[in-house]
């Protein structure tokens, strides 16, 4: 349950379904029919592509070629992160190391409409045990799989999901119908709330109470005058996903945007050292610097009636912008 360092991700491909019937062959591009997201043969192209492409940005800073692989925070997170190390390293990482991603199992729902997504689920180089999942969406017959989210997980902590007879997990409605204690299209909104005003049935922990109360001490700090503003993220560019968990509850992916402004007293200039924060920086600091964060969750939603908490299973944040005045 850390928030850890995301790492840059991938995909491509394309599918069409044929399906025979009486009059001949008709092709099913999933804007209706209820079909597989993909088969398990292009989900594992998909890693692949994503793993080798994600080395390459990685390696050289190439934030253009991440946005071939990512899209959503993931990609918001990313991005930025290869931007201002392009700036400060223009000649890219010759240390780099190369992420490896091995034993992956493939959640995939059966799916109508668009986004379709998919979950990777795999070890990966860059942890001793944790499992990375990583969910890939499509946004139309004709896109590419681009990665959205990223969770790192303990092998305990990943739930355990409703599998049909053909081997497809449940995908939940995003909006209605979910069954859940709360529709994955209102996480954004009701997360940002809590942070703002500490309602709402989320299970206390590092992630919820611990970093409210972590907010109401950097504000008491002297000299200095912290403010925060959060604002759910919203689709199309952050569609949350979930999959149906046993017991009727889902494990929910969903992104937010955090604002951090921090003014120091009259007389004084705020001091920004860190060369990568420098890079994303739009204006003069000479008395307030404000922080913009994309964060992702992965949580385990409750299904309704239940009783029970939002729980929080991983977080990732980065830093996108930032601005002094």
């Amino acid at each position: 349950m850390k928030v850890r360092q995301a790492r840059l991700l991938v995909a491509s491909a394309a599918t069409a379904v044929l399906t025979a019937t009486l009059s001949g062959c008709v092709t099913v591009h999933g804007e209706n029919a209820v079909i597989p997201a993909v088969s398990e043969p292009d989900a594992e192209k998909v890693l692949k592509n994503f793993t080798a492409t994600n080395n390459k940005a990685s390696e050289s800073y190439d934030a253009k070629l991440s946005t071939t692989i990512e899209t959503g925070a993931l990609g918001a997170i990313d991005q930025a992160g290869l931007s201002s190390r392009k700036e400060v390293q223009p000649g890219g990482n010759p240390k780099y190391q190369p992420l490896r991603l091995s034993d992956a199992r493939f959640l995939i729902p059966k799916q109508a409409g668009w986004p379709k997504f998919f979950v990777a689920d795999t070890k990966s180089n860059r942890t001793a045990n944790g499992r990375w999942l990583l969910v890939f969406q499509r946004d139309s017959a004709k896109a590419d799989w681009k990665a959205s989210y990223l969770a790192v997980l303990e092998p305990g902590e990943i739930p355990d999901f409703v599998t049909g007879k053909d081997g497809h997990v449940k995908a939940v409605p995003t909006s209605g119908g979910s069954k859940l204690a709360i529709d994955p299209d209102k996480l954004s909104d009701a997360y940002v709330s809590y942070l703002q005003e500490g309602t709402g049935d989320f299970a206390p922990g590092k992630h919820t109470s611990a970093r409210r109360a972590e907010r109401k001490n950097a504000e008491k700090r002297p000299g200095t005058r912290t403010e925060y503003a959060d604002q759910a993220a919203e689709p199309p560019q952050y569609a949350p996903f979930g999959l149906r968990t046993q017991g009727g509850g889902a494990l929910v992916f969903f992104a937010s945007h955090h604002h951090t402004k921090q003014t120091v007293a009259k007389g004084y200039q705020p001091q920004v050292k860190d060369p990568l924060v420098k890079a994303l920086m739009t204006g003069t600091p000479k008395q307030s610097v404000t922080y913009i964060r994309v964060s992702e969750q992965a949580v385990t939603v409750p299904a309704k009636n239940a009783g029970d908490e939002i729980g929080f299973l991983n977080r990732i944040d980065g830093l996108t912008s930032a601005k002094g005045e």
